[in-house]
């Protein structure tokens, strides 16, 4: 949600901000500054009436003293006909302020966050690290060269079952088996155990919230259509944690002491992918169910910015460690989401696809995110108390395990079809090497 006075303060430059993402609608923004400016013009005539009313409530009490002590109720009827039309002006007022106030809260929600002004017109790649190679592939045992394999060749039915998957849930469902469940629950634990190192608290989020949940992150009204809704329940099923995480302090007033607050959440995800499809998204790449690793912050909004380039660079750090050659993408403003002030994504190199596919991704909310969710900091030390004013949020993503299992099988595989994995994940549990499928 946007910030009211700030709209009024500079209403030309947050229109041409919004613009800047195409597609926003204008006639909302406007509707928004003519709805709002009603609302300040009814507030103090509402508050006017208020007050006539108290004052005929006094004087009704003493007409109807005086009409007792002289048998003269004139003055008393007059006074109460004087408060039945300040009643009825009172409501009719009330009523018309409810309507804006609903019309407000509605057009407000379909303008997104403004985009930070660094944001690019398109995606631009701002770093590539590592060479796009598979270094242990070498040869056949034949001696031809040794073309990359995709992850279900290299995994086999046996280990990414999707068959079976399909037959249980329909498309893009899998079963992970074997091997590839240790690897999993490996990556999770080695990337919980780091982020708690650098001050993340671990965080398992139940995966169905309600409506308010998703509005409040700015995933309704945007993404409807990729949501998995439980009618019956009026729950959702969650895309991230990002949801969950946000509305832990849904509504509560933070100290400035206690920030930042970093969490580290780790769930299970639904998407439905309405609209996506391709060669290029088969096996675990793009599927209905995944689960990921979650980084979330609550920050001061001046210590935005420099949060921002803290979680990309955690995101930098795992991928290195992992052996993953990546690029780091600045996403183009129209690509936003509608929460996001700037969002950076770590794209992996895919050698069976010969090229770079998104991995991980960062999103500065800045306080969008907090003031729809209710989420304020205050600072009792300060020597001039403030009012309670909206914090900042980000979110990143640690792992996001299906696709970097399959950047894992792709990078590690030899030419006799074993795969060799990272060793920082063998005092995890996972295999140190993977038999050729």
């Amino acid at each position: 949600m946007l910030d009211l006075k700030a709209l009024r303060r500079d209403p030309d430059a947050a229109r041409a901000a919004l613009a800047r993402r195409g597609g926003t609608d204008a006639e909302a923004f406007d509707a928004v500054l003519a709805l709002d400016e009603r609302r300040r013009e009814l507030l103090p005539q509402l508050e006017t009436l208020r007050a006539e009313q108290n004052a005929a409530n006094g004087e009704i009490a003493k007409a109807k003293k005086a009409a007792k002590a002289s048998g003269d109720s004139s003055a008393a009827d007059a006074a109460v006909a004087t408060m039945r039309d300040v009643s009825a002006r009172a409501k009719a007022l009330q009523e018309e302020l409810a309507e804006v106030e609903a019309g407000l809260a509605e057009q407000q929600a379909r303008l997104p966050n403004l985009p930070h002004p660094d944001a690019p017109p398109k995606d631009s790649v701002l770093k590539t690290v590592g060479e796009p190679r598979i270094d242990g592939l070498g040869a056949r045992p034949d001696g031809a060269p040794a073309e990359a394999r995709d992850h279900l060749e290299l995994a086999g039915a046996h280990r990414v079952d999707m068959e079976r998957g399909a037959r249980l849930s329909g498309s893009r469902f899998a079963y992970l088996r074997g091997d590839l469940v240790f690897l999993e629950l490996a990556l999770v634990q080695w990337a919980l155990s780091k982020l708690r190192d650098k001050g993340h608290e671990a965080v398992i989020p139940p995966v169905l919230v309600r409506e308010d949940a998703l509005y409040g992150t700015g995933f309704l009204p945007d993404t409807e259509q990729q949501i998995y809704a439980l009618p019956g329940d009026d729950l959702y099923l969650v895309g991230t944690s990002e949801v969950a995480l946000a509305s832990m302090h849904a509504g509560e007033i933070l100290e400035v002491a206690d920030l930042p607050l970093r969490y580290a959440g780790f769930s299970p995800c639904f998407r439905r992918e309405a609209g996506a499809a391709g060669a290029s998204d088969r096996g675990l790449f793009r599927v209905h169910q995944f689960d990921k690793v979650e980084m979330f912050s609550f920050v001061p909004p001046e210590d935005a910015e420099e949060e921002h380039a803290r979680l990309l660079s955690i995101e930098e750090e795992i991928l290195t460690e992992l052996g993953i050659p990546y690029q780091v993408v600045d996403i183009a403003v129209d690509d936003l989401g509608a929460s996001a002030a700037r969002k950076f994504d770590c794209e992996a190199w895919l050698p069976s696809q010969q090229q770079y596919r998104e991995l991980t991704s960062t999103s500065n909310t800045t306080d969008f995110q907090a003031r729809r969710l209710g989420t304020r900091l205050k600072d009792s030390r300060a020597e001039s108390a403030r009012k309670p004013e909206p914090l900042a949020t980000l979110n990143g993503t640690a792992i996001a395990v299906g696709r970097t299992i399959i950047a894992l099988l792709e990078h590690g595989q030899r030419a006799d079809g074993t795969i060799v994995l990272p060793e920082c994940l063998a005092p995890f549990g996972a295999p140190r090497v993977l038999p050729a499928a």
